[in-house]
């Protein structure tokens, strides 16, 4: 299923079709399937990274990581609930900037990402960067009036697609100003690309005063292969806290089973599981949602066969909640 070598002497949308095409046998989907996700992939581009590529064809579960990645005509469907700005970010992205929650400040230092989640909360967001000047100057004029921000989001896209130059200017400007004691980075780096996961880079992230937690997104524990495992380790060695986000997903991680090996893989990384995330209601990504009830059962069964530490918070994004919402079962 490798993409090495192809498209030298094909147009762009020949390639993505021999693409879509190697991926779709795999899943034994039929020639209208396919081509119903070339219109989707019109609309949010495929992209896939060959590091990527070689975890779905080295899988014991191909279909959880091919899922991910895939366009599927049914995302061209509307669907009552979901819209393109779900957690009511557009204006605020203009800037690079939003303050969901008190104290924490996230930042957009890219829109560019290393591969395509087609279930991603920001996908309708415009796809060309912003300028780094323009954010580096909003983030200045909002810390010299907000005292408060104590904890700095790097977010995006994803961070890690930036250089190490543009990363540690980051980590700079975000440590000049007192007030601010931790640095977090959300990523899919490690699992996209783990071999951008360098000793420079762990250097550059670990020079500065502030302590740096790593919030990983994996869904599935194909995605934790032995490359991704030393590239965590290698930031967990240069001291690097790292934790994870999860996004519950049908067709990807909807068993207790497939929930109980992540979990696990994550921890023999060295990795915390944090959240166990609700979908957020992104237009496009209606197919992978999963009902509550159903979230509420399979966190019920990981109790029963995990460790509590091993079990993360199943959890909500609501705009204008002041933190993360739990899911709880109603009268809990």
């Amino acid at each position: 299923m490798s993409t090495d070598g192809q498209g030298k002497n094909q147009t762009p949308s020949r390639v993505l079709e021999s693409q879509l095409a190697d991926l779709g046998r795999v899943l034994h989907l039929d020639e209208p399937d396919l081509r119903s996700g070339l219109s989707a992939a019109e609309e949010f581009p495929f992209l896939a990274p060959p590091s990527y590529i070689r975890k779905i064809e080295a899988a014991g579960q191909p279909q959880a990581l091919i899922l991910q990645v895939l366009p599927q005509g049914i995302e061209m469907r509307d669907t009552k609930g979901f819209s393109q700005d779900p957690l009511a970010e557009a204006r605020a992205a203009g800037s690079g900037l939003i303050e969901k929650y008190r104290g924490r400040l996230l930042v957009m230092v890219t829109r560019a990402c290393a591969g395509h989640c087609r279930f991603c909360f920001r996908r309708h967001l415009p796809e060309a960067n912003l300028r780094q000047s323009r954010v580096e100057d909003a983030f200045r004029a909002r810390m010299a009036h907000e005292s408060d921000i104590s904890e700095v989001i790097l977010s995006g896209g994803d961070p890690l697609v930036l250089s190490d130059d543009r990363l540690e200017r980051w980590i700079r400007l975000v440590a000049a100003y007192p007030q601010v004691q931790r640095l977090r980075i959300h990523t899919r780096g490690p699992v996209f690309s783990p071999e951008r996961i360098t000793p420079a880079l762990a250097s550059a992230l670990t020079a500065s005063r502030l302590p740096v937690v790593l919030a990983l997104h994996a869904n599935h524990a194909d995605e934790l292969d032995d490359e991704t495992r030393a590239s965590l380790d290698l930031l967990r060695r240069a001291g690097v806290m790292l934790i994870s986000q999860t996004v519950l997903l049908t067709g990807v991680n909807d068993t207790t089973d497939v929930l109980v090996r992540l979990f696990t893989r994550l921890v023999e990384c060295g990795v915390i599981p944090y959240y166990l995330h609700q979908l957020d209601r992104i237009a496009g990504a209606a197919h992978f949602e999963v009902g509550r009830n159903r979230g509420l059962a399979l966190v019920q069964e990981l109790r029963h066969r995990l460790p509590g530490y091993m079990v993360p918070r199943y959890v909500e994004e609501v705009p204008g909640e002041p933190s993360k919402r739990p899911i709880e079962p109603l009268g809990a």
